[in-house]
């Protein structure tokens, strides 16, 4: 028991002095000249964005299948497609070369930063240029979006056209 309230107050103590940190010392209170600007809320803060490689010229990504407007079933396979760029895996920096991210029912993400791994931003960090894909019955866009080394797309971005697709 009394290794528990030492424990307690140990504790207690420690959360009392971390508390008063970040505080600026007391100090005159700030008039109306030297007030400063509150900070905008998070969501209204930008994030900088990150540096781009560059692409190489009239390099593109596209579907080698299935075509827009095509009805498929379910699992979809697709293959991707590229020209004028390298395929390799993920972390690989290789001038001119990356990795595919296939879009699924989404647009394109922000340019400036990695691209999202979830279920609308599929990731092919392995280096492979097609998929078995299970799609819910339907109409659904796809789109091919190359991401570098640290999955930021390129500048500029090496994408394939959007194409819709129907599940049956």
């Amino acid at each position: 028991m009394q290794d528990r309230r030492a424990q307690l107050m140990f504790l207690t103590t420690a959360l009392l002095a971390l508390s008063g940190c970040g505080r600026q010392q007391a100090g005159p209170e700030p008039d109306a000249t030297t007030a400063a600007e509150p900070a905008p809320p998070a969501a209204q803060q930008e994030v900088a964005a990150l540096p781009r490689m560059p692409s190489a010229a009239g390099a593109r990504a596209f579907f080698i299948t299935p075509a827009d407007g095509e009805t498929v079933s379910s699992p979809v396979i697709i293959e991707f497609g590229i020209e004028g760029m390298q395929v390799v895996k993920a972390g690989d920096d290789t001038p001119y070369s990356g990795h595919h991210h296939l879009l699924i029912d989404t647009g394109l993400p922000d340019l400036g930063q990695p691209i999202a791994a979830d279920a609308k931003h599929v990731h092919f960090g392995d280096g492979s240029t097609t998929t078995e894909l299970s799609l819910d019955p339907g109409e659904h866009t796809l789109q091919l979006l190359l991401g570098d080394h640290r999955h930021l797309p390129h500048d500029p971005p090496v994408l394939s056209e959007i194409i819709t697709v129907s599940v049956e």
